[in-house]
């Protein structure tokens, strides 16, 4: 029996898996995080964590519709607002990782046996994009949990007055 040529495997590997663009990867993320189409892209359908991804974003949408029929006071959108917020900054956190990752990296990762490929601009302009919305909602996510977190500490804490105090 002849002696595996490891050269040949790697090159029969490669032509049996398509190219995997940075730049794809970076928008799918960008756009499409929230929904693990990234993971999906890069890794296929069988990607367990992918498939996870839709969870918390369906949560916080639930959320956000009880927020917007229901009013401020509904504790369960209080509780899963957030989860949408967390999961967008998630996948914007992704795709500012991927969008950085330099070319020859990537290309060994994800197309090995490959001849590497320039990107160009399309990935920077995916990470300042995912950094714009994912610093935004981030900073809003935090913003609202705190906001309620204090609100519900602050009427669970504080007594009644019993005198009122006129100037």
């Amino acid at each position: 029996m002849p002696a595996a040529d490891p050269a040949a495997d790697t090159a029969r590997h490669a032509d049996a898996q398509a190219y995997r663009s940075k730049t794809v990867a970076a928008w799918l993320a960008v756009l499409f995080g929230t929904l693990g189409l990234h993971r999906m892209y890069l890794r296929g359908l069988s990607d367990r964590w992918a498939w996870l991804h839709p969870l918390p974003t369906g949560l916080g949408l639930i959320g956000l519709h009880r927020h917007l029929t229901l009013g401020q006071d509904d504790r369960l959108a209080w509780l899963l607002l957030p989860l949408l917020g967390l999961s967008i900054s998630a996948a914007m956190l992704t795709a500012i990782v991927w969008a950085l990752t330099p070319d020859e990296r990537w290309d060994l990762r994800h197309n090995p046996g490959r001849a590497g490929h320039a990107t160009g601009w399309g990935p920077v302009l995916a990470a300042i994009v995912a950094l714009l919305l994912g610093g935004g909602i981030l900073m809003g996510t935090i913003a609202y949990s705190g906001q309620r977190f204090f609100e519900s500490q602050q009427g669970a804490t504080l007594p009644v007055p019993l005198i009122v105090l006129r100037a």
